[in-house]
């Protein structure tokens, strides 16, 4: 398989948090700086003020697609729901992914279970919008409670359609091996819809795509034949370079793996 027919398969986005000093300056010269860089779409993480039609119809002009939104769990209750699903229907976002909660959402086993049936909740309604919700985990996820990690707690007991954003650099600086990613992926076929491509290492903490310990091309090939992958997303939160050129770079080195896998 080459570079390209794994390109049409699963889709590269950017996480824009990666450059959000540069999103705050100029939104829309961001956006065309990662169209330029060959990436096919965005998650978001903030909409810096511009409205759901009007990113819309940035995203087209630029040949960007939408591959998620990080937003709080707040904006998915309650009356703000409502708002939240006009809002990226409108912006033709389907992946509503939620990037951490509140302590009492998550300071407890009993505490995780409850957060599970929310989100069980919350599928239903925004389902039948022809929309996700889904959750990103950083390091506290792997907290035990009776010997369980909070993650799976989460995870076994939300139903299918709840997507499973996989941060795999945090899921190594939570103390997990390589081959403990990869174990993960297995033990959820078909729920990491989008994941986050974050390099590790114990070595560099700046380190880049393909610097580090995350063994990469088992990766790839659990994304395509178990995971149910449809978008990979780089972030890269720590620089070597400007926060520009190490997206640039992560790109560069995400399709030359590929194209070796």
């Amino acid at each position: 398989m080459n570079y390209d027919e794994k390109m049409n398969k699963i889709k590269v986005a950017v996480q824009l948090y990666s450059i959000r000093e540069d999103c705050a300056k100029d939104f829309r010269k961001a956006l065309e700086a990662v169209a330029n860089m060959g990436y096919d779409g965005v998650e978001f993480a903030g909409f810096y003020g511009w409205k759901a039609d009007d990113l819309r119809d940035l995203l087209e002009d630029l040949g960007l697609e939408v591959a998620g939104a990080h937003i709080g769990v707040d904006t998915l209750m309650g009356e703000e729901l409502r708002k939240t699903v006009e809002f990226h229907k409108a912006l033709g976002n389907k992946n509503l992914i939620v990037p951490g909660l509140p302590e009492n959402m998550r300071n407890s086993k009993e505490a995780w279970l409850k957060t599970a049936r929310l989100f069980n909740e919350i599928s239903k309604k925004v389902s039948s919008e022809g929309l996700r919700v889904g959750y990103h985990n950083h390091t506290v996820e792997f907290q035990k409670f009776n010997g369980e990690t909070a993650f799976d707690l989460f995870f076994k007991n939300t139903n299918q359609e709840v997507i499973m954003q996989l941060d795999v650099g945090h899921v190594m600086r939570a103390g997990l091996s390589a081959n403990d990613v990869l174990e993960i992926i297995k033990h959820y076929p078909g729920r990491l819809k989008t994941i986050h491509l974050k390099e590790y290492s114990t070595m560099d903490k700046n380190a880049l795509i393909g610097e580090g310990e995350i063994k990469w091309k088992e990766l790839f090939k659990l994304c395509e034949t178990v995971g149910g992958t449809e978008w990979y997303i780089v972030e890269q939160e720590t620089y070597k370079y400007s926060p520009m050129e190490c997206i640039r770079i992560d790109l560069e080195k995400l399709r030359r793996m590929l194209e070796e896998t």
